[in-house]
């Protein structure tokens, strides 16, 4: 049985933390740390295909929401605090509604229940453009990918993702062809009948188009008890862009 990697800081209340699409759980250490200094235990999580942990064919909210519930099962967790951003905001959220009784409360970061069209063609096209010889220093990775993505702030989040795989040779700890043959997976909406009565936070960026007005009911219909609020000055990465309202909000969330 294949485990997930995850980095634990802190002692306390445990807290879930799930990365977005290509991320991985290096992308909340900070947070994740100020979080342990709150009295969490705090657990940075790596989903399949991503970071650290295995890679899998199979991949879809339903096996994701399984890995996190049997994580919790092995760490001996009969329930957590569960923070999910973008693509872990709905694995987040179909645990939340498949297994109720292991979610304490539930925080989604910048990502609604509903179906999102693909979006990312542009991002899977540049990595897949690129060829080993553009994997021999983050330099040259950078100056590949920015014929395909301009935008610099994507390149550096993609860029964090590598590592070296042997001498002079780096590659990207995500599963780069399952991720690409999984593009829809990505959008799906969460099941039209699944509910999770739970506290429940909605944190969107000021900036992003994630999550609308319009959304609200579909929202509301999935998680009664859904508060929104949202992150001043920030776009998609809020917790990234602006981490000391990201906090104040899931802070004050957390502990009510």
């Amino acid at each position: 049985m294949n485990s997930l990697y995850s980095n634990i800081v802190g002692s306390g209340r445990p807290l879930i933390i799930l990365h977005g699409f290509l991320g991985m759980s290096d992308n909340w250490k900070t947070l994740g740390n100020r979080f342990a200094d709150e009295g969490f235990k705090v657990h940075l999580i790596d989903q399949r295909n991503h970071g650290r942990s295995f890679w899998s064919d199979e991949f879809n909210y339903e096996v994701l929401a399984e890995d996190i519930r049997r994580y919790l099962l092995e760490h001996e967790m009969q329930e957590a605090d569960i923070l999910g951003h973008s693509m872990g905001g709905k694995t987040a959220m179909q645990l939340a509604c498949s297994y109720p009784e292991m979610v304490s409360s539930l925080i989604v970061a910048d990502i609604a229940p509903k179906y999102y069209p693909p979006h990312h063609d542009y991002i899977l096209k540049g990595l897949q453009a690129l060829r080993p010889e553009d994997l021999t220093s983050r330099t040259d990775a950078d100056k590949a990918l920015s014929a395909h993505i301009r935008d610099w702030g994507i390149r550096q989040f993609l860029l964090k993702g590598l590592y070296w795989k042997e001498k002079e040779q780096l590659a990207f700890r995500f599963n780069l062809d399952i991720l690409a043959d999984r593009m829809n997976e990505i959008g799906e909406s969460i099941g039209s009948t699944e509910r999770y009565e739970g506290p429940t936070l909605f944190i969107r960026g000021s900036r992003s188009e994630y999550v609308q007005e319009q959304d609200l009911p579909q929202i509301r219909n999935h998680f009664p008890n859904a508060q929104l609020r949202t992150v001043d000055d920030a776009g998609h990465w809020l917790h990234a862009e602006n981490p000391d309202q990201f906090m104040e909000f899931s802070l004050a969330f957390l502990n009510s």
